[in-house]
């Protein structure tokens, strides 16, 4: 789609929408188009400037963006660290322990590599994976 601006031989400034330059082209021509105002069908396209998304107003953006999800990893990771046991690389082998009732449940968190991680899913256990951000300086 694409928007003209458009002004009447009477003078009357309004927009209108076609579905391409062709379609506003060929309807022009066949004096389709016509002003709301008075009805004129003589139209010409006025002078106008696409509306065109500046690089650094996205790159702004997405640096807010950014900066909002690395905010929410790192208030979750304050939420681990304060609510949960840290069992360093013994994670896997804890949470089988807790899964399999060898040890009272609570929450856990650790490191554990893909394998592990793969191998703790095929068993049935469940287990989420946060990026864990480093602290900032």
């Amino acid at each position: 789609m694409i928007k003209y601006d458009l002004k009447c031989g009477e003078g009357h400034a309004f927009e209108a929408w076609f579905r391409d330059s062709a379609a506003y082209e060929c309807q022009a021509a066949a004096g389709e188009v016509a002003c709301p105002d008075c009805g004129d069908r003589t139209v010409a396209k006025r002078p106008m400037a696409p509306a065109v998304a500046r690089a650094d107003r996205a790159a702004a953006r997405n640096r807010a963006a950014l900066a909002t999800v690395l905010r929410e990893l790192h208030t979750v990771r304050d939420q681990v660290e304060r609510t949960c046991d840290y069992v360093g690389d013994r994670f896997a082998e804890e949470a089988r322990r807790m899964h399999y009732g060898e040890a009272e449940r609570h929450n856990i968190y650790g490191e554990a590599n893909e394998s592990e991680a793969k191998a703790l899913a095929d068993e049935g256990i469940e287990v989420g994976r946060i990026p864990w951000l480093p602290r900032p300086n």
